[in-house]
């Protein structure tokens, strides 16, 4: 199949088979769309806030909006397809429409990688150096930063997104419950094997340098909490960190698994990573109301 001069025009629409097996799938579909109504109802809140409140205008608060609207972003590529499979029994997505949920799916993992190395960057500046803090990370120089971290996210999945688009798909399955670069490139009519070393060297970046950073990010602010002269001063440091980490937690804690369990050779079937993948949606977003 591999040298057959197949193209992804040969597909003009696929359809979502990932929820089949499932029973309950009104109840799942009424809990995904009241999750992602949460999502947008406090993220576009936390956006409009800090947008019209120029005392919010710093950068922790700037921060937090550019992880609302990376969050809009992340969810929306992943509900808008599932609520329309689980309620409105739309099991049809369109080629482009897959391509593009999978490029925005991937771009807001991103960019939500970055946004909280940059979160953890502006709580080191915070608690090491608190008197030069409004010096050393200034508004335009944060403007920056979150603009570095966007090209970035856009020029990777630039080269993932054509990748995916290179590929023969001649059957119209995903066999998954949205469209990412996984359910692609196994819905195309090629040996997977050598299509996954990109995911990986990105995987490495995300998972294994950021969070590295994010770990070493807070040894130092340990560091600096045991050196305040007393207990007040270290609670209030504490609690200023405590949100960050409950996400980054929430956010890293599936990765780490996922990367564990294929380190030890165990293969999820085709139930367990949709359930999988259900699950790191739910507990991301659960827990992002506390940011």
């Amino acid at each position: 199949i591999d040298g057959m001069n197949f193209t992804g025009k040969n597909v003009e629409e696929f359809i979502i088979t990932g929820f089949d097996h499932l029973s309950h799938q009104k109840l799942l579909g009424f809990l995904i769309f009241i999750t992602y109504f949460l999502v947008l109802l406090g993220s576009g809140t936390n956006i409009c806030i800090i947008a019209t409140d120029r005392r919010l205008h710093t950068p922790m608060y700037l921060l937090i909006c550019n992880l609302a609207v990376v969050d809009i972003m992340f969810t929306t590529s992943t509900s808008t397809t599932m609520i329309s499979v689980l309620l409105a029994e739309v099991k049809t997505i369109s080629y482009y429409s897959c391509l593009s949920n999978m490029y925005i799916y991937h771009l807001g993992d991103i960019e939500e990688c970055l946004a909280l190395s940059l979160m953890a960057l502006d709580r080191t500046i915070a608690i090491s150096t608190p008197l030069r803090y409004h010096i050393i990370l200034t508004n335009p120089r944060l403007f920056l930063l979150i603009t570095a971290t966007w090209l970035i996210g856009l020029g990777v999945m630039g080269v993932v997104a054509a990748q995916a688009d290179s590929l023969p798909y001649c059957q119209p399955i995903i066999r998954y419950v949205f469209c990412d670069y996984p359910a692609m490139v196994r819905a195309a009519c090629v040996n997977p094997e050598p299509y996954w070393m990109l995911p990986t060297i990105l995987g490495l970046w995300l998972v294994g340098a950021q969070l590295t950073f994010i770990l070493l990010s807070y040894v130092n602010l340990i560091y600096t909490v045991l050196r305040l002269p007393n207990n007040e001063s270290r609670v209030q440091v504490f609690n200023t960190c405590i949100c960050h980490i409950i996400v980054v937690s929430c956010y890293y804690a599936p990765k780490l698994v996922s990367v564990l369990l294929t380190r030890i050779g165990l293969r999820l079937n085709l139930t367990e990573r949709n359930v999988e993948a259900l699950s790191e949606y739910v507990l991301l977003f659960f827990f992002h109301g506390k940011d």
